[in-house]
């Protein structure tokens, strides 16, 4: 096709574009206008009108903020059909004036074909077209001709297809928006029923994250009240994964509806990114650990109390260490949850003491409730109870597992003699380290095992409410959009969902599962996930069998992704040779675009590994427009970002071989694969991860000895 056939279908975009950017304007001025009457209302002066006028403003508030988020990229599709109707697709369906569409909705059911027509099953399409602008300026489209012979002899077919061509171009720091370029079977996972389970799997490249994700923002379409009155979790394996995703929701009108959490932060105030060697996850990953943990939970708490002595009224009335763990364990049947029971322990102790008052026979003794009365207003009493049975927060009684005699007991016929001195060892460091990723989950267990300490309701305060009990000025408005603004806040560890994503799954530990579940009890589930990825090296049965108990008995939705978009061919080859020696087996993905480019695979003396490693990364930064990844050895990831810091670009970033799980760069430089390969258990699987990470470029740097 010729220049000026291709300026003349820009120009044919442009002019449908000026008018839909036109009408955007009439749209939001009328927003503005119906906000501006809304307050009018009030001047009416009795209650309904202020009712009224509050629906008005809070409504057309909404809808300008609506039409403001979705400016940018407004258009991004057209459909030519078979019966010579033109369908425009984007991300806000809009009408002019005479109720005509000018833009269909992306996840509206007539755009489905958008993403679903194929030259096999064209569903009406003869023309598939993308397009792309800055701003209100069309910048470049790209044709698919899906059904030749329903092509009028003058249709114009421009450019290589809009799939292969976006995936070609630089994909920017965040995850890249792929609402214009799903493919059908993506599509079909995308709108499966909102119930129960959507189960996704596929390989590097194919698209499980961006599907996760907009399947997200369908459901949001599909049926809001429900998803955004419960809310979206959505969970991913790390913080630097949930960094990359943050922008693609928003980017889709859906910036106040999600929760996105990594593993590391699920559990509140936590944000946990260190990781643990694979034998110590596995070990901390399994469900031997929830019994492990319920030992600990019941146990004393170290350096507290070992007996009680009181004299009262002459008498010394003492409770050596036996009683008292005698009352604890009363007072803590199994099941029951130390925090909310604690006042069951006093009262075994304040009754251990009147009994034993009463057997010695003291002079002018009172009845129990005026005896018990009198001990609990005695300081020293008070202090005992406050050291014998404190209120526990996770972090104390993890911090109990550094004690290596307290993990022997606890482990003990639980975990094996090698198991029980890897964790002493791992738990070593914990008061210095805090927290692993996999201890987030254990923390979870002992909020659940531990239950919250019992404490005064708090009456909620009145956000007008000022110093000095003097109460601000408010208007009807000001305090209805203060209750909604209340009712839209969720508690830090919310756990009513009504939809929960997890990505990534296959490296979900067990008790990660169980930590997940307890936030989606009343949720419906999109996994999404990679069985050759995996970096878990524990029991297959015990995690097949937590992760059915946190997914239930909700009906199952398969799909399976085949083809891998993100990798060239040359680049993914690689890739699959490295796995297909340990694991022949397996069915991979096929890569579909080619850039007769091949990877660059480098041994180098050690010595030469940090000139090397920089040079590489400044020619990748030279060769690519977007960002350039370097993927390390966990233990080397600090060293190599100081090797790099002199290089000083924002398009540039060092991550682990753990960290670069569900990543996409333009180019990476894969620093010592040998180190990443021998790993112990998924060393080879972990390889496979970050050789696929990359769009375009791949350098390999590997240190020989």
């Amino acid at each position: 096709m010729d220049q000026s056939t291709l300026d003349q279908e820009i120009a044919v975009e442009q002019r449908h574009l000026d008018r839909v950017y036109a009408r955007l304007a009439e749209l939001r001025r009328a927003a503005v206008r119906a906000e501006r009457d809304g307050y009018r209302l009030a001047r009416v002066g009795n209650f309904g009108a202020l009712v009224e006028r509050d629906a008005m403003v809070f409504h057309a508030a909404q809808r300008r903020h609506l039409l403001d988020a979705e400016y940018e990229g407004l258009v991004f599709g057209r459909l030519d059909l078979r019966d010579g109707q033109v369908l425009y697709v984007g991300r806000l369906g809009i009408r002019d004036e005479d109720a005509s569409t000018l833009v269909v909705d992306w996840r509206a059911p007539a755009a489905a074909a958008f993403y679903r027509a194929t030259p096999a099953e064209p569903l009406g399409v003869v023309r598939r077209r993308t397009i792309q602008s800055s701003r209100e300026r069309v910048t470049r489209i790209e044709d698919d001709l899906l059904d030749p012979e329903a092509a009028p002899a003058e249709m114009p077919v421009v450019g290589d297809g809009a799939l292969l061509a976006t995936l070609s171009r630089a994909t920017g720091r965040g995850m890249r928006d792929i609402v214009a370029t799903i493919q059908r079977e993506q599509d079909e996972a995308i709108r499966s029923p909102g119930s129960g389970v959507t189960i996704v799997s596929g390989g590097p490249g194919t698209g499980k994250t961006a599907v996760a994700l907009h399947r997200a923002a369908y459901l949001l379409y599909a049926d809001r009240s429900r998803y955004a009155g419960g809310g979206i979790l959505v969970v991913g394996p790390s913080s630097v994964f949930v960094g990359y995703i943050a922008s693609v929701l928003p980017s889709l009108g859906e910036d106040d509806t999600a929760t996105l959490h990594s593993l590391g932060s699920l559990f509140p105030g936590m944000a946990a990114t260190r990781t643990d060697p694979p034998e110590v996850a596995a070990i901390k990953g399994s469900l031997r650990m929830r019994r492990v943990l319920e030992r600990a939970a019941r146990d004393a708490v170290p350096d507290s109390p070992v007996e009680l002595r009181l004299l009262y009224r002459g008498q010394l009335l003492r409770l050596e260490r036996t009683e008292l763990d005698a009352i604890r364990e009363r007072a803590l049947p199994r099941g029951a949850r130390r925090n909310e029971v604690r006042r069951a322990g006093f009262d075994g102790v304040l009754a251990a003491l009147w009994a034993q008052a009463r057997r010695l026979g003291i002079a002018g003794l009172p009845e129990q409730r005026a005896f018990e009365d009198e001990l609990i207003d005695r300081t020293d009493f008070r202090d005992f109870l406050k050291a014998w049975w404190p209120r526990l927060h996770p972090r104390h009684v993890l911090g109990w597992l550094a004690y290596p005699d307290r993990l022997r007991r606890y482990t003990n016929g639980l975990l094996s003699g090698a198991e029980t001195r890897l964790l002493a060892q791992a738990y070593q460091t914990l008061a210095e380290q805090g927290p692993s990723v996999a201890d987030v989950a254990l923390l979870d267990e002992l909020d659940a095992l531990l239950g919250k300490p019992m404490r005064p309701a708090r009456k909620k305060r009145d956000p007008f409410q000022l110093a000095g009990g003097v109460r601000e000025l408010s208007t009807a408005a000001d305090r209805q959009r203060a209750a909604r603004q209340a009712a839209r806040e969720r508690p830090e560890d919310y756990r009513d969902y009504a939809h929960v994503v997890v990505d990534e799954s296959q490296d979900v530990s067990p008790m990660q599962w169980r930590m997940i579940g307890r936030r989606g009890r009343l949720a419906s589930w999109t996994v999404v996930g990679d069985p050759a990825q995996t970096a878990w090296t524990g029991d297959e049965q015990e995690l097949a069998r937590a992760r059915d108990q946190a997914l239930g008995r909700r009906r199952r939705h398969r799909f399976t992704l085949t083809t891998n978009y993100r990798n060239s061919a040359e680049i993914f080859a690689v890739a699959a040779a490295e796995i297909r020696r340990t694991y022949p087996d397996l069915a991979l993905p096929t890569a579909v675009r080619t850039t007769g480019v091949d990877p660059v695979q480098l041994a180098v003396p050690a010595a030469e590994l940090e000139s090397r490693v920089v040079a590489a990364a400044r020619a990748l930064l030279d060769e690519v427009e977007g960002t350039v990844g370097v993927i390390t050895p966990v233990p080397r990831r600090d060293e190599v970002a100081g090797w790099l810091g002199g290089l000083g670009s924002e398009r540039l970033q060092v991550v682990t071989s753990l960290e670069a799980k569900g990543m996409e760069y333009d180019g990476v430089v894969l620093v010592a694969p040998g180190e990443i390969r021998a790993e112990p258990g998924a060393g080879v699987r972990t390889l496979y991860v970050a050789l696929s990470r990359a769009t375009q470029r791949l350098t390999t740097v590997d240190p020989t000895s």
